[in-house]
């Protein structure tokens, strides 16, 4: 294998597994060191500088970046880093407007429309307008949020939290039209706005067409529309036996929803087994925790319907084989079962609804008849008209809506400058040591093993007397000072220099999970065969190194299973092994406007 080339910054921004995960590109480990130090208000604008929202994301957050946490290689649970997110958000300075980004004093003139108020439109603002861009954004309903507020339970999401992040984006100077749908693509770019982008989310709810679904409607209800009528206090009611069609996190938000309406009984119905559910582990466990029963390979087959009204519905008994791999190889009927209810809500996905774009105004529309859209500038083929969010490429969540904003946020900026919105300045990487001393660093580098801490909730019995009683509770300062000390600081890198070593394999026999070897260089498949422990992930790099002096074999490293500990660098003789902090620059629109002034700067020079 050639060296690993260290100086591309995504080689070292990958091993920051959590960060590489996340969409927005948070810088994990910095927020939480921040956090085991007590700079909570610095730890919540490291996060917001990325992912716009600490404070609902630290509550609702689908998470990526847990699963992809190095701490799973040597236990089974991740750092708890969404609710540390919390943590920071809960624990800030009350007043943080001195550290905001400010209205400008006069604007650029450039006028932007931007459709629905969601996640996506909200980070798009939340980076023009501080450059001088005049943003108004049309909603359709009475309160900004899009899916944050019309599909999340406020008893997981308060709307104070809500109304307070989302304020600190219109406090920019940003318009907000509510109840102010659009009903013409063509009549909003007839309008004087240099461009538009559109963030109206995917609000077509999928309906279920069975025997007896016209008969019983009045009782079957669309989930997301459902917790919108309920968000907005327009629904305060359900019946007392109810069924959830589906298993994705809008299904769990309604059968919780139910029972703080007064259900007695909630089933959630899903037509595969346990392995095959979208919605997150811990979402299904909050459920089951509320009482909620989740009854497996039952497929929806009728409604039932007795004197004009619901009284239940028909579900096919499945049976199913499965292989080793856990897919399935084969199904087959046990028969049908009726189960009794009042109420069904159908919570089977969504999908993009465009009714209000013309199809005369230059706009593709692919097989699936939504917009087609480039995955790297979000705009479409019509020039000046940029998608983000569900309303680009379907349903996420809200951390990719926050990115696609971001990335947006640069193609309009770049559109409106008449320049090209495919040159974008590239990710960069400062590399800074860690010591202090000869065996000292600037971070904890010893290996806490205490388990994941988990989050306290509300009692049962309280929870449910108010629709908007926030269920999870916080971190306590103990559990705060446990869980910052489980994150194994992935940023604090392993840096060698090969011209130091003297193959003493000092480094080698200090390595507590044996991530390191010296060997004859080889392709990729032989050196993965040769290593101290099998290097099985191929989705992780090796560290391959220059030649060594003494014999001409290389070092090889594997990232998977390298846990960053720093024990090679403290017994390094040479100090050939350094750690060395990563700090991972993802270029926003204000440093693309910083460096366009600067390379004018030098042009005028």
């Amino acid at each position: 294998m050639n060296p690993t080339n260290t100086t591309d910054p995504d080689y070292f921004h990958k091993v920051v597994d959590c960060q590489w995960a996340c969409p927005a590109h948070t810088p994990v480990p910095e927020y939480i060191r921040l956090i085991a130090q007590g700079k909570y208000t610095e730890a919540y604008m490291v996060n917001r500088h990325s992912n716009v929202f600490p404070g609902i994301l630290g509550r609702v957050c689908d998470r990526p970046c847990e699963p992809a946490c190095r701490r799973t290689r040597v236990e089974d649970e991740p750092v708890a880093i969404c609710r540390l997110k919390r943590v920071a958000a809960d624990h800030r300075d009350e007043d943080i407007s001195a550290l905001l980004p400010k209205k400008p004093a006069k604007t650029n003139g450039k006028k932007i429309a931007l459709v629905g108020a969601g996640p996506a439109s909200l980070t798009v603002a939340n980076d023009l307008a501080p450059l001088g861009y005049e943003c108004t954004i049309f909603e359709a309903l009475e309160r900004p949020g899009g899916l944050m507020i019309s599909n999340i339970p406020s008893f997981r999401l308060p709307a104070t939290v809500l109304d307070e992040e989302i304020g600190y984006i219109t406090d920019l100077g940003v318009e907000i039209k509510y109840n102010h749908p659009i009903a013409s693509m063509k009549a909003l770019l007839d309008e004087d706005y240099d461009a538009v982008f559109v963030g109206s989310g995917a609000p077509k709810g999928k309906d279920l067409q069975l025997p007896g679904r016209d008969e019983a409607a009045a009782n079957i209800h669309i989930g997301i529309d459902w917790l919108e009528s309920v968000a907005f206090e327009h629904t305060d009611k359900i019946g007392k036996q109810v069924l959830i069609i589906g298993v994705g996190n809008t299904a769990m938000d309604c059968c919780r929803s139910s029972l703080r309406l007064g259900a007695d009984t909630v089933k959630v119905m899903a037509r595969k087994p346990r392995a095959f559910f979208k919605a997150s582990p811990w979402e299904l466990e909050d459920a089951e925790e509320e009482n909620v029963e989740i009854v497996v390979n039952h497929s929806p087959k009728s409604f039932v319907v007795e004197n004009g009204k619901l009284t239940g519905m028909v579900f096919e008994k499945m049976e199913y084989e499965l292989d080793e791999s856990g897919a399935i190889t084969s199904q087959k009927s046990a028969g049908d079962v009726t189960i009794p209810c009042d109420d069904v809500i159908l919570a089977i996905g969504q999908e993009n609804a465009f009714p209000w774009i013309e199809r005369d105004i230059g706009l593709e529309f692919d097989k699936w008849d939504v917009p087609s859209v480039d995955k790297d500038t979000f705009q479409s083929n019509r020039d000046g008209v940029f998608f983000g969010g569900d309303a680009a490429f379907g349903p996420l969540n809200i951390i990719w809506a926050v990115e696609h904003g971001h990335q947006a946020a640069i193609s309009i900026h770049k559109y409106c400058e008449g320049t090209d919105v495919t040159d974008r300045l590239a990710a960069g990487l400062n590399l800074v040591t860690a010591k202090i001393g000869v065996n000292e660093w600037q971070f904890s580098n010893d290996y806490d093993p205490s388990d994941r801490r988990q989050m306290e909730h509300v009692e049962l019995t309280e929870r449910f007397r108010k629709l908007d009683t926030e269920v999870e509770l916080g971190f306590a300062p103990e559990q705060i000072a446990t869980e910052v000390q489980r994150c194994l600081n992935c940023d604090v890198h392993t840096v060698f220099e090969a011209p130091l070593c003297i193959e003493c394999d000092a480094c080698i026999d200090i390595c507590p999970v044996d991530c390191l070897t010296i060997t004859v260089n080889g392709d990729e498949d032989d050196l993965r065969t040769r290593l101290t422990t099998d290097a099985d992930n191929l989705e992780q790099a090796l560290y391959v190194s220059d030649p060594l002096k003494e014999t001409a074999r290389v070092m090889v490293k594997d990232e998977d299973v390298c846990v960053h500990c720093g024990l090679c660098a403290e017994r390094c003789p040479t100090a050939a092994w350094d750690m060395q902090y990563g700090v991972i620059h993802i270029p926003l629109v204000e440093d693309e406007v910083t460096a366009a002034q600067v390379a004018k700067g030098v042009a005028a020079e």
